[in-house]
């Protein structure tokens, strides 16, 4: 398989990003995160098609409870990228930070996850529970295939599906809210890791890998982590946006399968759409800071 590293020129004077970058082997590729603060591990994980910059709002708060580690991805970030898509798969990704959790040494982790980093980060939350012991859940789902997909997630499986080079720009203002008035800089910086088409393989396959009939790949995986979510009884917060039209209303789903969460108030980040993170960080960050002092 070819591997591509995007240039770190591409990276230069990011705004409100000033974390050094930091790199673990994993077999033949280089997976980057960012870390700040000590203490016990709060594992921050992006989807698509983002990387660790989304977490820049919220990690300086963070950081100030525990030991922030925000990675990206394999295919993603500063992480090196497999050029064919057949590379990406389900079980690629879910290798990788299983892999990227034992060569840090992870554990009493509290997972802040959304979009992608909900699918990976749940399932291995299923399937090493004693590695984790608090968990953040935003605007994501543990799909099986078992129902179908919502109409917003089909449009915007079919669009990558036919997409020849997947305009990262193009989306993250079309979903940000007041997306045309963002700052150039920030949206250059979501656009920095894909120099060009052939960085891009990653970012296109991952709509693809979610499980929309009950026999793909991913689906036993899922309803694995579904069976062992139900029966967590370690502290969950459940926290979605009410502007997300390919998650909404999942956070219903979550608190009624996780008997935990239910410990936890019912939280709804108003004014922000799927990347929460970028819409409302602050706010999200003050609210993960609060759950966190309310189970020492």
């Amino acid at each position: 398989m070819s591997i591509v590293r995007t240039p770190d020129e591409r990276f230069v004077d990011l705004p409100d990003f000033p974390y050094e970058p930091r790199y673990t082997q994993l077999g033949q590729v280089r997976m980057h995160y960012v870390e700040s603060g000590s203490g016990d591990p709060i594992l921050c994980l992006h989807g698509e098609p983002t990387w660790s910059f989304l977490y820049r709002k919220m990690i300086p708060a963070l950081a100030k409870r525990g030991r922030v580690i925000a990675p990206d991805m394999i295919g993603f970030g500063r992480s090196d990228k497999y050029t064919e898509r057949s590379a990406y798969t389900f079980q690629m990704h879910r290798d990788a930070l299983a892999a990227f959790i034992a060569a840090l040494d992870l554990a009493r982790i509290t997972l802040v996850c959304q979009d992608w980093g909900g699918l990976i980060g749940l399932r291995l939350a299923a399937e090493m529970p004693d590695r984790f012991a608090r968990l953040v859940i935003m605007n994501t789902g543990v799909p099986t295939g078992d129902e179908a997909p919502s109409e917003g997630f089909k449009r915007w499986r079919e669009f990558a599906a036919n997409s020849t080079d997947l305009p990262i720009g193009f989306i993250m203002r079309r979903t940000l809210v007041g997306g045309d008035a963002i700052d150039q800089r920030v949206i250059d910086a979501y656009e920095a890791p894909f120099p060009d088409v052939s960085f891009k393989a990653g970012a296109m396959q991952f709509p693809l890998l979610v499980p929309i009939t009950p026999d793909d790949p991913a689906s036993e995986s899922m309803r694995h982590t579904r069976k062992v979510l139900s029966a967590w009884t370690k502290p969950a917060l459940v926290m979605f946006s009410d502007g997300d039209p390919i998650t909404r209303g999942g956070d219903r789903w979550f608190r009624k399968l996780i008997p935990s969460a239910k410990d936890q108030p019912e939280i709804v980040i108003e004014g922000a759409s799927h990347f929460l993170q970028e819409d409302a960080g602050p706010q999200i960050a003050e609210q993960i800071v609060a759950f966190l002092d309310r189970t020492r």
